[in-house]
């Protein structure tokens, strides 16, 4: 029997951490912005230390980052909008197009915005000469605290809940219903996110994996995909797509992981044969 009374009730925070007058933040936007001017602060201290990448330094200069910073964010936003219309609730944007540029409301894919920010890299590192895998690796290593914030937003604003569960630090979710479930989210932003940056601090500070463009950025990719597929067995699947293939386990955010996790294992496999510069 589900022990109701021991669930923590979730406070109901307002999504809106702050109006004026028509201008709203939400914190959903704080997240984004927190977490690009984390990673963009952490991946100036990844690039200007010369110990991480050997003799020859980082092929990456804190002017490129400073350049590059627009790039992400376009990248990161459109490639993540674009990606939650097309997986996940394409047949509501073509009905209500205006609502795609309700950002603020949420409606984000991390699919997208990876597919996103690395055609950004791809092409920006081609312009500024050197290897694409070695600006995978320093954005990679920055994301985790980016996409912990994006969760506990998530958390905040009471969406992509979790299963009813008995344990004990289940969460009630009063804009659904009174029953306790798993809160997927923060299982979510302490796997993916907090998770994630220590892993890839290791790698970067301990073992120099800086030195060999791609083996960071392909963990990352694995050790997220891997999470995410854990976590969806507990979240229950976006409404309008349920599960697939006549299963009752089998959702959207697992299909996506499985061709990135094939595509890290890729690049960590061959990171040893690649140079910083191209």
């Amino acid at each position: 029997m589900l022990q109701t009374l021991t669930a923590f009730v979730h406070p109901q925070i307002d999504p809106v951490l702050i109006s004026l007058g028509p201008l709203q933040v939400h914190w959903y936007g704080v997240a984004y912005v927190v977490g690009i001017l984390f990673g963009w602060w952490y991946a100036k201290k990844l690039v200007t230390n010369n110990h991480l990448w050997g003799v020859a330094g980082s092929p990456i200069s804190e002017l490129d980052l400073d350049d590059f910073l627009v790039w992400a964010v376009g990248g990161i936003i459109l490639g993540g909008r674009i990606g939650y219309i097309l997986f996940y609730d394409f047949a509501s944007y073509i009905d209500n197009p205006l609502n795609i540029f309700k950002v603020w409301e949420g409606g984000m894919s991390f699919h997208g915005g990876l597919a996103g920010i690395t055609i950004a890299m791809i092409l920006f590192a081609k312009r500024r000469g050197f290897s694409p895998f070695s600006l995978f690796d320093v954005i990679a290593a920055c994301c985790g605290i980016g996409l912990f914030l994006g969760r506990v937003a998530n958390f905040v604003n009471q969406e992509l809940f979790g299963k009813i569960t008995d344990v004990p630090w289940a969460v009630i979710f009063p804009i659904i219903d009174d029953k306790p479930r798993h809160a997927s989210q923060l299982y979510e932003g302490i796997l993916e996110g907090l998770l994630l940056f220590i892993l890839l601090a290791i790698l970067a500070w301990k073992f120099k994996k800086l030195r060999t463009p791609g083996f960071i950025g392909g963990a990352f990719i694995v050790e997220y995909g891997i999470s995410r597929i854990f976590v969806e067995f507990f979240r229950i699947p976006d409404q309008q797509l349920g599960y697939f293939f006549n299963t009752d386990w089998i959702t959207m955010g697992m299909m996506l992981s499985l061709p990135i996790i094939a595509l890290g294992l890729w690049s960590i496999i061959t990171a040893r044969n690649r140079i910083p510069a191209i």
